[in-house]
């Protein structure tokens, strides 16, 4: 009881790092996928800096044998949620010691299976915390330097962060040994193992980054890399202070939880972002990998000291990712780009309550008006000193935490902006400052135009079709065409199809494909033009010609089929689970419809990435090709980890227990479930009482 109540004494009124100081940290773990379990030994070094009674390590869910001080049993707790050293800690050095085993709810994710051939098992900290899966700590105050050995199946990848100082191999086993030199917050620790080829690049300071891919996916390393190695040399360049860490390394995994994550010196991406050539066009990863770059210095290098300055990460990373965009598609991509939030930060001020200086604030803010609020800043104080600001404040604070203030004493020390009402305006308050907005977009010719088709929206078409066919045949900048088209959704079709062929001769793909998404009811004498569609280099564009056509021309359902049949689209078979599902509702079709539903299901199957099986799921229920097969599948979903998708489920799931008959089939459906999804379905069920 004594020493629980030092422990509640001491900590209430201070956080630990004021007493402790931990160091660095050495672990050594295996994985156990069929258990998806963690299990390994860890080493910490640390300093106690003021005299305390009970030093804590965040572990959530874990056990604890050869708990040692120095090595030395000592007493311990385990509170399920933290580890508690208990020993009368004086100032010095010391070591702890001890082994572990989680099997982790969260943070460490294993998906696809060994026996399939198909296993990654990858981190996701930030959000969730590596306390789910290593003994570490949930306070970002407390950085420490990791080495990291992981032990897993010689015929797969293992990566961590930091450089891979040595590998050995005993048996079917192998060892990969990973080792920082500087410290970092514990939710950036990562690991990722998967079958993986590894391709290497040099940057102009000699850097080496690290690409991964899956091994069937070769022939995409192009189009998902472009531009990878420039816009590393660009931020460098551009930030003003060499890339902090040693390499920096790339893997895209299966259902990852978001777009990427910015682990230090490795970032695990979305392998939605995995593409072709042509998947390029609508979907690439080129925001995606300059915004986890630009975070191995905001974010990782230094790290906000709580989520109050969250933008300090976000809205940093969101810029200078901009800053690298307009490096590689000029200022019209980059102010077009800077319209396009503004019109997203203009409509959530309607409604949004929480200004960006608050842990609560949308990811909007944190990332957009984050984005904007330095490019304010940047555009006010000149592009030298915006540089020189940066540089210091990154050499100042380097490896250390920091807040909005710190920030601001760096600007204030360079220029005489006023940094108070810079705060005022566009971090503590939530109305938008529409006239500063507008006064920075009028200074680039595409958004101006962006502006005055703002302007023109509520005008009649009669008044402003002559102003937009000349847009349409000029060399304005295709953002303009494409709000143009969109702009064109709701005015009767005769009214409008001069500049929809208009927008189709433009031969753009953003532009055409807003043509395709725009008109759903297709007349007949536009039909041979929107059949155009159908050949555009995009997988976006051909998915929705293709809807569209076959809903509005029933007499021409087979052709269209007959041309599309050997498509698959993205990785997530966008265009392959379009036509099973048309394919299927077209009688007239001459195909074997019970193997094309059969295959239609199979992607539904947990065998597939969610979004697959979410496209496929969509379609059999829209299209009304329901069985128990696709019910189950429904029901899985409800198990899955990737938020988005369970929610998917459990919704869809709802709509369909309106129906009695439904409800029966769902009932027959339980004993057929594993515990998991039991649970969750009789959740569902319950709902109805």
């Amino acid at each position: 009881m004594k020493y629980l109540f030092l422990l509640l004494s001491t900590l209430a009124f201070a956080q630990q790092t004021k007493y402790v100081d931990f160091k660095s940290v050495s672990g050594q773990i295996s994985l156990d996928p069929k258990e998806k379990s963690v299990a390994g030994s860890v080493n910490y070094w640390l300093e106690v800096l003021m005299p305390i009674d009970t030093i804590k390590i965040d572990a959530q869910n874990m056990s604890f044998t050869k708990v040692k001080l120095n090595n030395k049993d000592v007493g311990f707790i385990n509170s399920e949620k933290q580890l508690l050293i208990i020993f009368p800690f004086k100032k010095g050095k010391n070591e702890i010691s001890f082994e572990y085993k989680a099997t982790p709810k969260q943070a460490l994710y294993f998906v696809g299976s060994d026996a399939a051939d198909d296993l990654q098992i990858w981190t996701q900290g930030q959000g969730k915390y590596t306390s789910h899966w290593f003994p570490s700590f949930d306070d970002v105050n407390e950085k420490v330097i990791f080495s990291m050995e992981l032990v897993f199946n010689q015929d797969y990848q293992a990566i961590s962060n930091g450089v891979l100082t040595h590998k050995t191999t005993n048996g079917n086993s192998s060892s990969w040994q990973y080792k920082m030199e500087k410290p970092m917050s514990s939710y950036l620790l990562m690991l990722a193992i998967g079958k993986f080829d590894k391709y290497t690049e040099k940057t102009k300071c000699g850097t080496e980054l690290e690409l991964y891919l899956e091994k069937n996916h070769a022939d995409r390393y192009e189009a998902t890399y472009r531009y990878s190695a420039r816009m590393f040399d660009f931020l460098e360049k551009e930030i003003g202070v060499k890339y902090p860490w040693k390499v920096y390394k790339q893997i895209p995994v299966r259902d990852f939880l978001y777009a990427g994550m910015e682990n230090t010196s490795a970032t695990l991406f979305s392998s939605r972002y995995v593409v072709d050539s042509t998947g390029f066009e609508d979907r690439n990863y080129i925001n995606v990998n300059a915004h986890e770059l630009a975070h191995q210095w905001f974010g990782d290098f230094i790290t906000a000291e709580s989520g109050k300055h969250h933008w300090l990460q976000e809205g940093f990373a969101t810029y200078y990712a901009l800053l690298a965009e307009r490096e590689i598609y000029g200022d019209d991509y980059f102010y077009s780009k800077l319209y396009e939030s503004a019109q997203q930060i203009k409509y959530a001020s309607r409604t949004d309550s929480i200004p960006v200086m608050n842990e609560k604030a949308s990811s909007l803010s944190f990332y957009q008006k984050g984005a904007w609020t330095l490019f304010v800043l940047h555009e006010a104080i000149g592009d030298k000193a915006f540089k020189k600001v940066v540089r210091r404040y990154l050499e100042k604070y380097a490896f250390q935490n920091v807040t909005t203030a710190d920030f601001f004493r760096e600007v204030n020390r360079v220029s005489d902006f006023d940094t108070n009402n810079l705060s005022k305006v566009w971090l503590e308050s939530t109305v938008v400052s529409n006239n500063e907005i507008n006064e920075l977009l009028g200074k680039n010719k595409t958004t101006r135009l962006l502006l005055e088709l703002d302007i023109l929206k509520k005008k009649p078409l009669a008044e402003k079709s002559a102003y937009m066919a000349e847009l349409l045949t000029s060399d304005v900048y295709y953002t303009v065409k494409e709000a143009l088209v969109n702009q064109l959704k709701s005015e009767k079709f005769e009214a409008k199809k001069q500049l929809l062929e208009l927008a189709l001769a433009t031969n753009n793909i953003p532009v055409r494909q807003a043509v395709a998404n725009t008109n759903s009811k297709i007349p007949e004498d536009f039909r041979l033009q929107y059949e155009t569609l159908l050949d555009d280099k995009s997988y976006q564009t051909q998915e929705i010609a293709l809807f569209y056509l076959w809903n509005n021309f029933p007499k021409h359902r087979s052709n269209y089929l007959e041309k599309s049949k050997d498509w698959v689209g993205f990785s997530d078979n966008n265009l392959k689970t379009l036509w099973l599902s048309l394919a299927v509702s077209t009688p007239e079709y001459d195909a074997d419809k019970a193997s094309l539903i059969a295959e239609l299901i199979n992607y539904s199957s947990p065998k597939f990435e969610a979004i697959t099986r979410q496209k496929a799921l969509e379609k059999l229920i829209a299209f009304q090709l329901i069985n128990a097969a696709v019910l189950k599948n429904l029901v899985n979903a409800t198990t899955h980890h990737m938020w988005q998708f369970s929610k998917f489920g459990r919704d869809n799931i709802r709509t369909m227990l309106k129906n009695k008959e439904m409800v029966i089939s769902f009932e027959n459906l339980v004993s057929q479930l594993d515990e998991k999804e039991e649970f969750q379905l009789k959740r569902l069920l319950k709902e109805l009482q």
